[in-house]
């Protein structure tokens, strides 16, 4: 399994659009074959950050993911008003939180 988790920051003044926005996109996304969870959230909407989480089965599902044609718009819309801090990272030991 993967975990791409980090920050996206917008300008305060876009954030209002940008949810509206990666709200239908997050509906698709959760939909995809080997998306396990994802979620888009506001983190501070005054300084305009957004908390990103998403888990997927493998790279081949977040690959498909990225080569998509919705998120490949979504990232065109985007990408001259946003900067993003994500990382990816192999979850090999995966287990409830409260377990030993």
């Amino acid at each position: 399994m993967l975990i791409v988790t980090g920050y996206i920051h917008l300008a305060p003044a876009d954030v209002a659009a940008f949810v509206e926005d990666i709200a239908s996109f997050g509906r698709t996304t959760r939909a995809r074959d080997g998306c396990l969870f994802y979620a888009v959230a506001p983190d501070d909407q005054v300084c305009g950050r957004m908390l990103v989480v998403e888990r997927w089965r493998d790279q081949a599902a977040l690959d498909a993911h990225l080569a998509a044609d919705d998120t490949a718009a979504l990232v065109a819309r985007w990408q001259h008003r946003m900067t993003a801090n994500l990382a990816k990272f192999d979850a090999l030991n995966e287990r409830a939180l409260l377990a030993g």
